[in-house]
């Protein structure tokens, strides 16, 4: 079963592209692959960019990690995505694979881990990771994320070790947890930087804030309505909620409207200004502003690309 995924991942492409140079050196090569699971690093030292053939395959969680430089997805003629340095992506589409090329740039690092569905439910319960629930079994992912520090530096090392094969292929074992386990874990708030967080009352009360502002998010209330709300100060409210979602209240809602509106667009029953609307926009050029800010290309370019 696993062998069919390698030959369909993009650790595992046709042509593994690796050029050395003096110090320069240029590659994409699976380092470890074992237990559904497949870990690659690429590296371009070169003066010009490269091209990679790759999938997004079906029912398989792909995760890809810029250290450095950028990369380009190309998935198809109108639809691209680039990735840069301290970034990170994460696809999952349940229905198809999707091909794309990934342009490298000069001065890059990225590493790509692919894992199957099955495996990851055998390492996560269901309740502790969204997706992996039965319900939304059969619903694309895509998330986009800042690469915190203390996985940044698991994935740097990466490039640096030096074992003999079978002290190799157990260290990369390890790592391949290690990064699965920091990239979902949990953010813990800083509480030294944001003291009140400290008392968990506080915390609840945030969290209950969300809740009802994603609730509300056709006609949300205002920063201070919702304080009033949550029974907390608007200084409470706007440090605290961004210290616990990394964004500012009225961003976050954002980020949430247009992550649902990209969902309505994959489904392909609604028209972009239908979207707009169902999503709390009453301008859809307002909407299509918002949507390729965010995502680097308007819907109409988007729904092309998918069909």
């Amino acid at each position: 079963m696993y062998n069919d995924l390698l030959l369909l991942s993009l650790g595992a492409m046709t042509k593994i592209m690796e050029e050395n140079i003096n110090t320069q050196i240029r590659k994409f090569d699976p380092i470890y692959s074992q237990d559904n699971v497949e870990l690659t690093v690429g590296e371009n030292n070169l003066a010009e960019a490269f091209t990679i053939a790759g999938k997004v395959n079906q029912n398989v969680i792909h995760f890809y990690f810029c250290l450095e430089g950028k990369g380009v997805f190309k998935f198809g003629p109108h639809y691209v995505r680039e990735i840069a340095g301290h970034r990170n992506y994460f696809f999952y589409n349940p229905d198809r694979d999707l091909p794309f090329e990934l342009d490298l740039s000069p001065n890059s690092k990225i590493v790509e881990l692919s894992i199957s569905l099955e495996y990851l439910h055998k390492l996560f319960t269901n309740d502790s990771i969204p997706f992996l629930k039965p319900e939304n079994a059969k619903s694309k992912f895509y998330d986009e994320r800042e690469i915190p520090a203390s996985l940044f530096v698991v994935l740097t090392q990466l490039f640096s070790v030096n074992l003999d094969e079978n002290s190799r292929r157990l260290y990369y074992q390890g790592k391949v947890l290690e990064i699965l386990s920091l990239y979902f874990s949990e953010k813990k708030p800083d509480t030294e930087n944001c003291p009140f967080l400290n008392d968990q009352e506080t915390v609840r009360k945030i969290k209950h804030a969300k809740e009802y502002l994603l609730k509300n998010a056709d006609s949300p209330p205002s920063l201070k309505e919702l304080a009033k709300y949550a029974s907390l100060n608007e200084y409470q409210l706007k440090t605290g909620f961004k210290e616990i979602y990394g964004n500012s209240v009225f961003a976050f809602l954002l980020d949430h409207k247009l992550d649902h509106a990209r969902v309505l667009l994959d489904t392909h029953k609604f028209q972009v200004n239908e979207v707009a609307y169902q999503t709390g926009y009453t301008n859809p050029s307002h909407f299509i502003a918002a949507f390729k800010k965010k995502f680097g290309i308007t819907p109409k370019k988007y729904l092309m690309g998918k069909s």
